[in-house]
């Protein structure tokens, strides 16, 4: 784990001898937590350490007997910016690994919750963290940086809401067709009965519970974001209008299910579901399946939309359970059943069955299927 301040050091060189701008990295954070101002050293750092050929020196390790481990990523291009901060791609000069940094502003009176996020999650389709670390700039603003190793399902089972699923945060490797999710910046573990802000996931993927302004929601929040590419709405009325134009008008019980705070009822004439005929090209193009897929994650009622394990038993993705299936490219698919024992727990035989190919089974023999 990395260090947290940065002070000027000396120029490196690189291989042509000339001279490299270097931010070095003292060890301060070895057990990535977000300490006290009082118990962190940051300095200034030459620029913002995001532009092409910047150079970034973290130690590593040097607590609980790990040997200290020095480690160089030189800046090569923004990949992303928000409201929050930037994402940008770099590469290890030790081992030549690609990876991203992420750099937000950090308010120095809150812990950072993506941070503490990210520590909870171990999975082969999330973004892994690898370290990270704090720096400044000559207005005196804190940063958090941390690196991602870049090369759906898990974060709802251990209770994380990501609360803004969108393609953007879907990272998906060219060769081998492996998907990351990433940018737990808007996650949260949901605590039930504790309020949660309902203005809350990028608009076009804005589950309607969230436009109806409830604040005691669930993960089913992620799954409706999952299957909604759907409704381009220029404001959170009308993203409502869009999705109304599609699934019908919802019924008073309906909204209760979404909000049972919400007492107001203005609504357009009611109407029924018409995703054919809003929707042509989806509803031609698609097939059966994919349709029938779509119409069970965008329900307005939270607990009758399918859940993510429900979702993955679907017909739609049997194609995927054939051994013979291969990617375009004529490569192998990437590891799909590889769950761990707490993703499962309590699943239903005849669920798991279903889930989990015969010849697949092997990767969780921990079933005894």
């Amino acid at each position: 784990m990395a260090s947290v301040s940065i002070v000027p050091a000396s120029g490196l060189k690189n291989a042509s001898g000339s001279s490299i701008s270097v931010d070095k990295l003292p060890d301060e954070m070895n057990d990535m937590k977000i300490r006290d101002d009082k118990e962190m050293e940051t300095a200034f750092v030459d620029g913002n350490g995001t532009e092409t050929g910047h150079i970034i020196v973290t130690t590593i390790g040097g607590r609980n007997g790990q040997p200290k481990q020095t480690i160089s990523y030189m800046a090569e291009r923004a990949v992303g910016h928000g409201s929050f901060g930037v994402v940008f791609q770099a590469k290890c000069l030790e081992t030549g690994e690609t990876v991203a940094i992420k750099k937000v502003l950090q308010d120095k009176r809150y812990k950072n919750r993506e941070l503490q996020t990210m520590r909870l999650l171990d999975h082969p389709n999330v973004v892994s963290l690898k370290h990270c670390f704090f720096s400044t700039t000559e207005k005196e603003e804190l940063y958090l940086n941390w690196c991602w190793n870049i090369a759906g399902l898990y974060p709802c089972s251990i209770g994380v809401c990501h609360r803004d699923i969108k393609p953007q945060n879907l990272l998906v490797n060219p060769h081998t067709h492996q998907l990351k999710l990433c940018d737990f910046g808007s996650a949260k573990v949901l605590v039930k009965e504790e309020p949660n802000i309902s203005y809350i996931c990028s608009r076009y993927y804005r589950a309607p519970e969230l436009i109806f302004g409830a604040t005691e929601y669930t993960t089913a929040i992620d799954i409706w974001s999952a299957g909604c590419p759907l409704f381009p709405g220029e404001s959170a009325v009308d993203q409502l209008v869009e999705i109304i134009k599609v699934l019908g008008t919802p019924t008073r019980e309906e909204i209760k299910c979404m909000n049972p705070n919400y007492t107001e009822y203005k609504f357009p004439p009611d109407q029924g579901p018409s995703m054919a005929q809003e929707l042509p090209d989806f509803h031609k193009r698609m097939p059966p399946e994919a349709v029938d897929l779509v119409s069970r994650l965008l329900q307005y009622s939270p607990n009758l939309r399918c859940t993510a394990l429900e979702a993955l038993i679907h017909p739609f993705f049997d194609e995927l359970r054939d051994p013979n299936t291969r990617l375009p490219n004529g490569r192998f698919l990437p590891p799909l059943f590889n769950f761990k024992p707490h993703e499962l727990k309590g699943v239903p035989t005849e669920m798991l069955v279903k889930l989990i190919p015969e010849h697949a089974r092997k990767q969780c023999a921990f079933l005894g299927l």
